[in-house]
């Protein structure tokens, strides 16, 4: 009932990933990102607990694929897991467990992985990949809104997706983008809304944070 792309900017050494899914709020339990570390999608019939276990592995110097290996070996219940980690150097790995649902599928690339459950056709994950790949020099945010478009136009889900989200990690310790359309009938096209409005705001916020002195105005009323 989910698909999702990670990917890193081989530019700037963030990560990022894009889900979207016929469920609620699906961003909210399955996307996990570390800023110097990786990301880890944790999905099909989701244990959250997943995602920081895989960030902490991959953060003690695991590499993605050594890391996926240890979670399967021992996440309880790990047969009805679909798991994909990409790590600082951009090494990845996915796994889905002999319970996944439906149709279901896993595809790597170049900086990249995608993974999917109950899709309306298995090519979905490669056409996320194939659409990454050919973005390069795009913003990652841009590129990782481009994975979700293409998975849409390959089929998506087997029935219509409800919920969608983005996050971002760069060089501060936080999230620098943290997006969510948890119920709509169409997630992925208010995602791209939300990202078009955050994106030229979200380095500003970032300065606000760490120097406040030399952060632009907020552009808000009584703002002098």
């Amino acid at each position: 009932m989910t698909f999702s792309l990670l990917g890193r900017c081989a530019a700037t050494g963030g990560f990022g990933m894009v889900v979207s899914s016929s469920s609620t709020a699906v961003a909210a339990r399955c996307a996990f990102a570390r800023a110097g570390v990786g990301a880890v999608a944790t999905q099909n019939i989701t244990d959250p607990r997943l995602g920081p276990k895989g960030l902490a592995l991959m953060a003690g110097g695991l590499r993605a694929d050594e890391a996926l290996i240890r979670l399967v070996d021992e996440a309880p219940h790990a047969e009805y897991r679909q798991l994909a980690l990409i790590d600082r150097a951009g090494g990845t790995a996915a796994a889905s467990g002999a319970k996944t649902l439906g149709i279901h599928a896993a595809e790597r690339g170049a900086d990249c992985v995608a993974a999917g459950n109950l899709l309306a056709t298995p090519g979905v994950p490669a056409a996320m990949v194939a659409a990454y790949e050919a973005s390069v020099g795009q913003p990652l945010g841009d590129r990782l809104l481009g994975a979700l478009r293409a998975a849409l136009a390959a089929g998506g889900e087997a029935g219509p997706v409800r919920s969608a989200g983005l996050l971002m990690v760069g060089e501060a310790e936080w999230p620098v983008a943290d997006l969510r359309v948890d119920w709509s009938e169409d997630p992925i096209g208010e995602l791209a809304a939300l990202w078009a409005r955050w994106s030229p705001e979200m380095d500003a916020y970032v300065t606000r944070a760490l120097d406040p002195a030399t952060a632009p105005a907020y552009g808000v009323p009584g703002d002098p």
